[in-house]
């Protein structure tokens, strides 16, 4: 039986990619253009261009045009890829310090010689031991006001809070609204749930009320996902006035506010959270990778207490409890002041990385939250993401464009640089060769 003609064009196209007669970042001819060209109809040119980027070979971005992708790039880089070896890691935030492996090493033999390691190899209440919670709760009273120790679950991480509140508290086909640039773990977990997420505009990464409130009347709309304090991937800070109006928008359509503080311990003054302005529909999700170790796996939701049976059920049906060593690591480091000695190192650590950053990629719009190993760079109308990381990865050098996190069809041209794993040593050279590779293509 023959191939269907748009089948058979999408071949003709793909051999002559992989041929290098299209080599990476060329333009194909606008959709009416290649009808015109093949005499066909502008339905089936759509299918031709459809069936090639199915097929992973072109990149269409809209109203820019369709694009060849290179296949020596990981289509998913920044959600799913890791650098290969040899590479530099630009894409994975990673604080670190290099005392923190003897920080381990003291905590685990305060914990072998103080604690009731017996009770550690069972089965934990699923949503962590009481005495753990009181402490994690007693801990947040400085920056969140009064928490109450029974409306916290202990979860293995903050990714992890994030799925449970997707499972528990919201069904396939729910309406998440956004910001237009967003965590890429929430957009894993809504994609496993079935999850539709409604991109809402901001203004300097602050969501804008009035959008968000034009689209819970167009459509409706579950529950709204923010990082209002130290936003991934700006770095971004919403002020005490946005928030109102955003819990304003959010009690007058009856949405939960999923507020998500991974990074919120960076800003020295922070505005008053969501919890604590709009306790009712606030599922408030933190943790401690990024102010401990990312591979110390702890992070807890902090929840109305209508909601909280429904979370212990999906930390249940997940990994029934969080494990008790690192649970008991942590709190022992919250008791004897080692949490808070981590989180000012690493809002230092992050400051002279910025100072660093700025000083490398001098000219180039940086947008970045003083303290934050992360970085945002906009690229120039003319200039495309695709080629920069490319050229950047053939230099030995892993970055991610924006496609991990946005949420709009229209993906914006920039790189998310995140450099809080890098030897500080070597950031000056590594960051002087990214400025290098964008400006030399801005000229291009």
């Amino acid at each position: 039986m023959p191939k269907a003609r748009y089948i058979q064009l999408a071949d003709t196209i793909a051999r002559a990619i992989q041929s290098g007669k299209l080599t990476p970042g060329s333009r194909l001819p606008t959709h009416r253009a290649f009808a015109d060209q093949f005499e066909i109809a502008l339905a089936t040119a759509t299918r031709v261009y459809g069936e090639l980027e199915r097929r992973g070979l072109v990149v269409g971005e809209a109203g820019r045009g369709t694009f060849v992708r290179d296949d020596g790039l990981p289509m998913a880089l920044g959600v799913h890829q890791t650098a290969t070896d040899g590479l530099i890691d630009l894409v994975f935030n990673m604080p670190g310090d290099a005392g923190d492996a003897d920080v381990l090493r003291a905590g685990l033999r305060k914990l072998a010689t103080a604690g009731d390691l017996e009770a550690m190899l069972r089965y934990q209440p699923h949503g962590g031991r009481s005495h753990e919670r009181r402490i994690i709760a007693n801990n947040l009273n400085q920056s969140l006001g009064s928490v109450d120790p029974e409306r916290l679950l202990v979860t293995s991480g903050g990714q992890h809070g994030l799925a449970i509140t997707a499972l528990g508290l919201l069904r396939h086909g729910d309406a998440v609204a956004t910001d237009t640039l967003t965590y890429p773990g929430f957009k894993s977990v809504a994609a496993l749930q079935g999850l539709d997420l409604v991109s809402v505009d901001g203004v300097e990464g602050a969501m804008v009320p009035d959008d968000l409130d034009r689209k819970c009347r167009s459509g409706q709309i579950r529950a709204v996902y923010l990082m209002p304090t130290v936003h991934n991937p700006l770095g971004a800070v919403m002020g005490e006035a946005t928030r109102l109006a955003l819990i304003h928008i959010a009690r007058k359509h009856d949405l939960i506010i999923i507020e998500d503080a991974a990074y919120a311990f960076l800003e020295n003054d922070p505005p008053p959270t969501f919890l604590a302005l709009a306790p009712e529909r606030t599922v408030y999700i933190g943790g401690f990778s990024k102010s401990i170790a990312t591979g110390l796996r702890l992070g807890y939701v902090i929840a109305p207490a209508g909601k909280i049976c429904r979370l212990v059920e999906a930390i249940r049906a997940t990994t029934w409890n969080a494990p008790a060593l690192i649970s008991g690591l942590v709190t022992g480091w919250i008791e004897d002041g080692t949490l808070g000695a981590s989180e000012e190192t690493r809002r230092q650590d992050g400051a002279e990385r910025q100072q660093l950053c700025r000083a490398a990629l001098t000219d180039l719009p940086i947008i970045a939250h003083p303290n934050a190993g992360f970085a945002w760079l906009p690229l120039a109308k003319n200039m495309r993401a695709e080629p920069i990381v490319s050229r950047l990865r053939n230099a030995g050098i892993s970055v991610s464009g924006a496609e991990p996190f946005a949420t709009t069809v229209a993906v914006p041209q920039a790189l998310r640089l995140a450099f809080g794993g890098v030897k500080k040593n070597d950031l000056t050279a590594i960051l002087a060769l990214v400025s290098k590779t964008v400006k030399n293509h801005s000229f291009e």
